[in-house]
């Protein structure tokens, strides 16, 4: 019998997407746990109650949301974006020599292979890019956390904390917002998160220095000294598990179910898509292709929800592989191939913090197991992948092979067909499985395209095409170059689109175009 999705607590699925940041910042599994552990200890001391409170705890969970995008630009600019993230993260933004040398250093380690004359040219380039952390990299991450807080039924009052993530108490931030206008969550909840990680490698005396070092430039004078009263007590006995946490969430404690609940594994869904360009929109169309598959072969409703579910969220694991791997054009080594699959496990990983949603969380994992046991994480056998596990993995595969990747373009039905056919009859995909989903697949081909309607938000046929060079990462001058329009009209298009999307970076307008279903099929503009 298949297992209904739950009524599930809001703080459940936020741990789990805490989770998915920790990963893809490169963090330890429990620093989104101890931080938040912290900050609630902080936060009564500083004065909070109320709706304040409940804002330091989701924004100690939340904090990250933002930072999965752009990090294809991060890749190359300094090759691995976890070691990079790992290296910045100690560091305070302010000492710029500091953080321009750990930059380069990343910087020759990500082009090291390339050869010494190409490692230091990549290094020019990366260098004049660096600017583009403040300018447009930093930005986008506070605006895509916004958009996908908002989404997720959060108020304006913490959704304007989601924006402040690079923010300091000095003004010299991101936002540049200074003192008491960056909202009290915000403040106690960086303050706390950077006790936690400075204590990991120097234990308090680390930790407490830093603090003092970094009072009234970083962080508020006030909350430095109230840490600093409460000693090492306030990073002891910390908890160990999230349900520990789940139980200190200040009321009222929302429960999402129906219709709320999908819409939050849609925005798990977009968080790890937004990752690279070449997986946008990717677990949308999955989640599509393996619901109206089942649909056919006539699965009752609670099936289909959770096979849904297990689609959206079936990729959110890749995060916590660096995005250079993702984007490699030719082959990878065995040690990167093993690291590419570890992805599976964590999948599992991250959706098993949610007590209630294990038997998702086995599904989603399975997405690339085979039939033979030659696939991964867990190299699971026929006997033990249910025909829901096996119609994800048929409709992963078939979805994946209709969109272009760095080593190849998108396939046309017919080769997917025939990729198909060969991988069911060695024996890897379940063959009614993969009928049902091409049937799906092929059936949508053959509909003639409908009427054509008017673009959202005001946006013309140009605009569109301009948002879907931007979506993947192109520059400018790329963008000109690929449409065949000066660069300079390309601007004046790429603001014309940020107004009437009402965005202010590139990868808001990512977003903006995940959401209202306006990147070109797969494909179709997703050479590179």
């Amino acid at each position: 019998m298949t297992p209904a999705l739950p009524r599930l607590r809001l703080a459940a699925l936020m741990a789990c997407l805490a989770g998915a940041t920790e990963l893809a910042m490169g963090q330890d599994a429990d620093q989104a746990l101890h931080g938040c552990a912290v900050a609630m200890r902080l936060a009564p001391a500083a004065g909070l109650s109320g709706s304040e409170l409940r804002n330091v705890y989701y924004q100690s969970l939340l904090r990250f949301i933002g930072c999965n995008a752009d990090t294809g630009v991060m890749a190359t600019i300094a090759g691995d974006v976890l070691e990079l993230r790992r290296a910045i993260a100690p560091l305070d933004a302010a000492q710029l020599p500091k953080v321009l040398a750990t930059l380069v250093q990343r910087i020759r380690a990500g082009h090291a292979a390339d050869g010494w004359g190409r490692t230091v040219a990549a290094a020019l380039r990366g260098l004049a890019r660096a600017g583009e952390f403040g300018a447009e990299i930093f930005p986008g991450h506070c605006e895509v956390a916004q958009r996908l807080g908002r989404r997720l039924g959060f108020d304006e009052r913490f959704v304007a904390g989601l924006g402040q993530l690079y923010a300091r108490w000095d003004g010299k931030g991101v936002p540049a917002l200074q003192g008491e206008a960056i909202v009290p969550a915000v403040r106690i909840v960086t303050l706390a998160q950077e006790l936690v990680l400075h204590s990991r490698h120097g234990g308090w005396r680390a930790a407490a220095a830093m603090a003092r070092e970094r009072s009234g430039t970083q962080f508020e004078p006030r909350l430095v000294a109230l840490a600093l009263e409460r000693g090492p007590a306030l990073l002891q006995d910390l908890p160990a598990r999230w349900d520990e946490l789940l139980a200190a969430e200040p009321a009222p404690h929302d429960v999402l179910d129906g219709r709320a609940l999908d819409d939050a594994f849609v925005v798990l869904a977009d968080y790890a898509d937004i990752q690279s360009g070449w997986w946008l929109g990717h677990s949308r169309r999955v989640a599509d292709l393996t619901v109206d598959a089942a649909r056919q072969l006539g699965w009752p409703e609670p099936a289909q929800r959770l096979l849904r579910a297990a689609a959206l969220v079936h990729d959110i694991g890749r995060v916590g592989i660096s995005t250079h791997l993702w984007e490699r054009p030719g082959p990878l080594s065995q040690g990167e191939w093993d690291l590419v699959r570890l992805h599976s496990s964590y999948t599992g990983q991250i959706l098993r913090r949610a007590a209630a949603l294990a038997p998702l969380a086995d599904l989603a994992a399975a997405a690339h197991e085979r039939l033979d046991g030659s696939g991964y994480a867990r190299a699971l056998a026929a006997t033990a992948l249910p025909m829901q596990a096996r119609l994800l993995a048929a409709a992963d595969a078939i979805a994946a092979l209709g969109e272009a990747r760095p080593h190849r373009p998108a396939h046309e039905l017919a080769g997917i067909e025939r990729i198909i056919a060969d991988e069911v009859a060695a024996g890897r995909l379940d063959r009614d499985a993969c009928t049902a989903a091409l049937q799906v697949l092929g059936a949508r081909l053959a509909v003639a395209p409908p009427q054509a309607v008017p673009p959202p938000a005001g946006l013309s046929e140009r605009e569109c095409e301009v948002l879907n060079e931007l979506a993947l990462g192109r520059t400018n001058k790329e963008i000109a170059r690929h449409l065949g329009i000066s660069p300079k009209t390309v601007g004046h298009q790429v603001q014309s689109i940020y107004r009437k999307a009402g965005v202010h970076t590139r990868a808001g307008a990512t977003l903006f175009a995940i959401e209202q279903g306006l990147l070109a099929k797969p494909g179709a503009s997703t050479r590179r």
